[in-house]
């Protein structure tokens, strides 16, 4: 996990607003579930996307139940590696992101 591949990751407006209403959830939340709670429209092939983009920045976890696929904001790496970052992104009320 790097400051580098963290910020490009947070770049993207979508991206942004997913890791916001991940830490809103706190723990284990289907990708279907966050990205309906965001008010956001895009389709599966493009949630996944942003989420491997989140995955392999360092900034989610994944795991596999059934058919779904839970995802976990990775808090206490993040905060350990990045003292205060979480709380500078704002809760997910504090920006929005357009529809794809």
């Amino acid at each position: 996990m790097t400051i580098d591949a963290v910020l490009v990751a947070l770049a993207d407006p979508i991206r942004l607003t997913l890791v916001r209403a991940l830490n809103d959830a706190g723990d284990w939340t289907c990708g279907s579930d966050v990205l309906r709670s965001t008010g956001i429209t895009i389709g599966r092939s493009t949630l996944s996307h942003h989420l491997k983009v989140l995955r392999e920045a360092g900034l989610v976890r994944t795991r596999v139940q059934g058919t779904r696929r839970m995802v976990m904001l990775r808090h206490d790496d993040l905060e350990h590696r990045f003292p205060g970052l979480l709380r500078m992104l704002g809760p997910l009320a504090a920006g929005g992101a357009g529809a794809e």
